[in-house]
């Protein structure tokens, strides 16, 4: 009979990939301890996602760590856009050169102070970021992990939930006051609560649709032979034969192929390298370093987020087609909602409702993120690839000039994405304490600033003591923060009062800059620790207690 030992662990999450370790990252920065366990034994060494938008890359400059990530994927010059040719030694038919590093860098340090992106988004695929989070997480005495131990069971009791860990020291029981599913499409905490997941499945379109191949290569010469000038992070190739998708790596050799031109179950890599080559027009050599079947054009959302003590994150509440790159950075912006609020009930100073809160802020968002992605894959999948694409006559100039502009149209939207990015609201949320205000429209390529709560709080580089590149953000505490905008600070020590009583964590800020009184439109703004507007007024609420106790879910 195997123990049962006694709780032990405030939080478990099962899954330790991206969501999963930012989930435990952001825990530690609530104060919460957690055990993260995976059953494989350490990060994957396989590429997938290299897109981490403007949100994440907020979350990981909470964490500390938005510096590190830049330093990682492609060299700092590299272009962070994309490029459509016929082939490779072919015809150019698109070239959208997209800022790298180094640029982005620039830019945001002679960014205006009201610019909303102090954080744009990163291109270096997840392999190397995962890496990263493992080990900073390794480094925090509050986040114990697991890798090599595989969660086979786990049952929901009044006061904890009983997991059955199986690792390389044989089989055991062990306790915790709240789980977190980060552990895929088909991982085991979804299918034991047995949630369904809703929506649409694969595209049939012969351009990420079906089932496809991805694929980690090594192609040496390509960039000297044909990208040169012209290379981007995403480097398609688009004729009447095939559609392939290059991912630019390490700015050298190492590429990540995305095609459904290549049979994903033809066990043969030989046939995958020769897909390449034809890509490319001519011989090359083509190192197939590993591959898997995948199923684009997906837009499925869990039907349930979880309930009590279990709930679910990133893949295991969503699935994406890669489309935009909204999967990874949808379940980043998971677990930044959900950390603090299992903080909330793990400290105590939670209410009933603060958990399942987390179901009916993220799913619409998931809803919405899973529905603009593929509206992106159905939008490249329409593209037509004329037989007569690659010929030089009249007809194979004309038909590129049609297919360029359209490949130019679709590649230019799935860079201009700061909508999708940073737009997400929780408007209608019981936590919110809206006052009628009209929230700004949502938009797929914009991003408006807005105090209206509910939103993302309104970014602003500060021009005071503080010093240079010092953004508000980095003022905004692991709590609640209190925003003070007036000339003449007044009205916090309700409020104040009211969290102390309650014994939920709160700091004030104050802050005497007419920019930030005119990015949020009043004089005091209560910020929720995932920095979304709970309230706002110009003068203490006549009700804090009744303010505190609603944002925390009582």
């Amino acid at each position: 009979m195997v123990p049962v030992r006694p709780p032990h662990q405030p939080v478990a999450i099962v899954g330790g990939g991206p969501v999963g370790l930012v989930l435990a990252l952001l825990l530690d920065h609530h104060g919460v301890a957690s055990t993260v366990y995976d059953a494989a034994p350490s990060v994957a060494a396989e590429p997938r996602g290299s897109t981490h938008g403007a949100r994440t890359m907020e979350h990981y400059r909470r964490l500390g760590l938005a510096p590190r990530v830049r330093e990682l994927g492609l060299p700092g010059g590299h272009s962070a856009g994309i490029t459509f040719f016929t082939r490779y030694d072919g015809h150019l038919l698109a070239h959208l050169p997209h800022p790298g590093a180094d640029e982005v860098r620039a830019a945001t340090a002679a960014a205006p102070r009201t610019h909303q992106v102090p954080e744009p988004m990163h291109r270096a695929n997840q392999m190397y970021v995962e890496r990263l989070l493992r080990e900073h997480a390794g480094t925090r005495p509050r986040i114990t992990l697991r890798y090599g131990h595989r969660v086979t069971a786990l049952a929901e009791e009044a006061d904890a939930v009983a997991l059955t860990v199986e690792g390389p020291a044989g089989r055991d029981v062990v306790r915790a006051a709240y789980v977190a599913g980060c552990d895929g499409g088909q991982g085991l905490v979804r299918r034991t609560l047995g949630i369904a997941y809703a929506g649409e499945g694969s595209l049939d379109q012969d351009v990420l649709g079906r089932r496809a191949t991805a694929a980690h290569l090594r192609v040496p010469g390509m960039y000297r032979r044909f990208l040169r000038d012209r290379a981007g992070w995403s480097n398609w190739v688009v004729n009447a034969e095939l559609a392939l998708n290059l991912i630019a790596l390490d700015g050298d050799d190492q590429f990540f192929l995305l095609t459904s031109s290549a049979d994903p179950d033809d066990p043969d890599d030989s046939r995958v390298a020769d897909l390449v080559r034809r890509a490319a027009g001519t011989d090359l050599d083509v190192e197939v370093l590993s591959r898997r079947a995948w199923t684009p054009g997906a837009a499925l959302v869990a039907e349930r987020f979880g309930s009590g003590r279990v709930w679910l994150a990133g893949d295991s509440a969503h699935l994406f087609t890669p489309n935009g790159g909204f999967g990874m950075n949808t379940g980043v912006d998971d677990a930044a909602n959900l950390a603090w609020k299992l903080a909330g009930a793990v400290q105590g100073w939670g209410g009933p409702g603060l958990l399942p809160s987390y179901e009916a802020e993220r799913r619409p968002v998931a809803l919405r993120n899973t529905t603009a992605a593929r509206e992106l894959n159905i939008g490249l999948g329409a593209i037509e690839r004329p037989a007569e694409l690659e010929a030089d006559t009249a007809e194979g100039r004309a038909a590129r000039a049609r297919t360029a502009k359209r490949l130019a149209e679709y590649g230019q939207l799935t860079l201009d994405t700061l909508g999708v990015q940073l737009g997400a609201r929780y408007d209608g949320s019981p936590l919110i304490a809206a006052a009628g205000d009209t929230p700004p429209p949502d938009a797929f390529t914009t991003y408006t600033p807005s105090g209206v709560p509910g939103g993302r709080a309104p970014h602003l580089w500060l021009d005071d003591e503080r010093g240079p590149g010092s953004s508000l953000f980095d003022l905004l505490g692991p709590g609640f923060t209190l925003l003070s905008l007036c000339p003449v600070h007044s009205g916090t020590a309700a409020v104040e009062a009211a969290a102390r009583a309650a014994g939920v964590p709160l700091s004030v800020v104050r802050v005497d800059d007419g920019a930030a009184r005119e990015l949020y439109g009043r004089d005091l703004v209560l910020v929720r620790p995932d920095q979304h507007i709970a309230w706002r007024g110009n003068r203490a609420p006549r009700d804090p207690e009744g303010l505190v106790a609603k944002v925390t879910g009582h």
